[in-house]
């Protein structure tokens, strides 16, 4: 008597869900153990909460703690610990509506600086996790190596170095493998009801990245819309439905996105700024690991990762349509990141008075999948690698010109 025949997408699901974890816990540790390196709190007597993230972000989880005990003076609407009293659902719209950021109220209130601490490296976790979930459903590969990218992708510049500080920000790393998920579910006309939620809660975690976020999928799915669906009919089909579930999903997020958008029209005006593009050499620098510099993109995912993608089109494993567009999508946003009108579309259409590349984390999310598929059905061959090197090569050669490239970056 033959044995009951197993549905055939169980075995991958949970594969997944085991390299997810494990990616998860590489990013945690990583994180974790590069903070206690480097001696910052909660390991060491260098502390975190200077700037924005002590004057704003965790002094509003704390008001968050308040609110989540039964001890604030005020609530939702009104905050009458700031000042002499501020509104507060706009605040609550763009800095607390994470699912994550409930969970400071288990901790102590006079540990609030170590909960947001917590959330933070929670929140990169996820990201690592939802970056391999995709992978593994755009394509069967190694399960090893789709953790190790997710991991990378977790753990770019742009995360431990910028978004580290702004805790609303990783909404938007783990919103990105999420939404281009969603997109998948709209190709494949599968999970009508999730994909909408999804859209959804990733526009109420933090709308700004998520905002980005929704612009990178869209390019990613243009891409597997190319390479997947040969009618203008069928593709026609996809983007529609894709489509009705951003729409749908914002719409599921108005109750926190219309009284934000409405405050943020009768704010005071802030300061207006022109934007002035980086520098070649900076931008090649900040692919480089152990660089620094506030107003460029921090776009280093690791150098394996950043090999795999260089190598991507000359892989003579992967069908010539599928690496020229990955390769020409990876390129593409690189560029727009350096043109004034594609900058401020990345940006609602406003330059930010802080980084203005904040956008990064969608084009380290894109070499990611890049590198992926260059992995996926077989490793590149020793003529892909060599140029894939040489590529490296001559970009570290034009880095070195800059004053971010430092000794230690370029051995590295």
């Amino acid at each position: 008597m033959s044995t009951p025949h197993r549905p055939p997408h169980r075995a991958p699901r949970r594969d997944s869900a085991l390299w997810s974890a494990l990616a998860a816990v590489v990013t945690t540790v990583s994180v974790t153990a590069g903070d206690a390196v480097a001696r910052v709190y909660p390991y060491g007597p260098r502390h975190r909460s200077v700037n924005d993230l002590g004057n704003q972000f965790v002094p509003f989880h704390a008001h968050l703690w308040d609110l989540l005990h039964g001890r604030a003076a005020g609530g939702l609407l009104f905050n009458w610990q700031s000042g002499y009293g501020t509104s507060f659902l706009p605040d609550f719209g763009t800095y607390l509506t994470s699912p994550f950021a409930p969970l400071v109220g288990l901790f102590p209130r006079a540990e609030i600086d170590l909960a947001v601490y917590v959330v933070s490296v929670l929140k990169t976790a996820a990201a690592a996790a939802a970056m391999v979930w995709l992978l593994r459903t755009l394509r069967r590969g190694p399960g090893w190596a789709a953790a190790v990218l997710g991991a990378s992708y977790a753990l770019c510049g742009w995360s431990v170095i910028e978004a580290a500080y702004n805790p609303m920000w990783l909404d938007g790393l783990i919103a990105f493998p999420l939404l281009c998920l969603a997109g998948e579910w709209a190709l494949r006309g599968r999970r009508p009801v999730a994909a909408p939620v999804v859209v959804g809660l990733c526009w109420t975690a933090n709308f700004y990245t998520a905002y980005m976020a929704t612009l990178g999928a869209a390019l990613v799915l243009l891409v597997r819309v190319v390479l997947t669906r040969e009618t203008v009919r069928d593709r026609l089909r996809v983007a529609a439905r894709a489509a009705r579930h951003v729409v749908l999903g914002v719409a599921l997020a108005a109750p926190v996105l219309v009284p934000l958008f409405l405050s943020s029209r009768q704010a005071y005006p802030g300061w207006t700024r022109q934007f002035a593009p980086v520098s070649w050499p900076d931008l090649f620098a900040r692919a480089l690991p152990a660089t620094y510099s506030f107003s460029s993109p921090a776009v280093f995912v690791g150098t394996g990762t950043l090999l795999l993608a260089a190598a991507l089109p000359l892989h003579r494993g992967v069908p010539v349509r599928t690496r020229w567009w990955w390769t020409g999508l990876a390129v593409a946003v690189a560029l727009s990141f350096q043109w004034t009108p594609t900058h401020l579309a990345w940006h609602v259409f406003a330059t930010p008075n802080g980084s203005p590349y904040r956008q990064t984390f969608v084009l380290a999310g894109i070499l990611v999948i890049a590198a992926w598929t260059a992995a996926a059905d077989g490793w590149p061959d020793l003529r892909a690698l060599a140029a894939g090197a040489a590529l490296l090569a001559a970009a570290a050669a034009w880095a070195a010109r800059s004053q971010l490239a430092n000794g230690t970056a370029l051995l590295l």
